[in-house]
């Protein structure tokens, strides 16, 4: 998808964890200062590691987090049925889905001194986007989808 785009790095797991998009962000900003990154997170993996914003607000790190929120762990409900147990039943819905109370990570970014805001269109993400491109330091949108 990024073929003809400015030259970049992509890092990612290999597979086998789950909740290292903050810190790998984290350590990429601390191991090149005069670049930006941008950190693709999905909320559930990103409770597993939440700790890692007030890192980057600490060291006043230039990285923009993007957290899809769809309000579940996801990679948890395919795992049930990877292994054949089937859709979650509403005891494994209840411990697999972030809705009751749903998250805010605009609040927890905030609680972290790290700035933020919500999308929920495309056109308030696109100008969010723009906004935290534009700027220095950790900056955090959460994607309502």
């Amino acid at each position: 998808m990024t073929h003809g785009a400015a030259p970049h790095d992509f890092l990612q797991l290999t597979g086998g964890a789950i909740g290292d998009g903050i810190p790998m962000a984290t350590g990429a900003a601390v191991a090149c200062p005069d670049r930006k990154v941008i950190g693709l997170q999905a909320d559930g993996s990103g409770m597993y590691t939440v700790q890692g914003l007030w890192t980057q607000a600490r060291e006043r790190l230039d990285v923009l987090t993007i957290v899809f929120a769809n309000r579940r762990y996801q990679i948890l409900h395919g795992e049930l049925l990877n292994v054949g147990a089937g859709p979650a039943g509403e005891n494994a819905r209840r411990m697999l889905d972030l809705d009751d109370p749903a998250l805010d990570w605009v609040q927890m970014a905030g609680a972290m001194g790290v700035e933020a805001a919500r999308a929920d269109t495309v056109e308030r993400f696109d100008d969010l986007l723009r906004q935290a491109l534009a700027r220095k330091g950790p900056f955090l949108i959460e994607a309502v989808i």
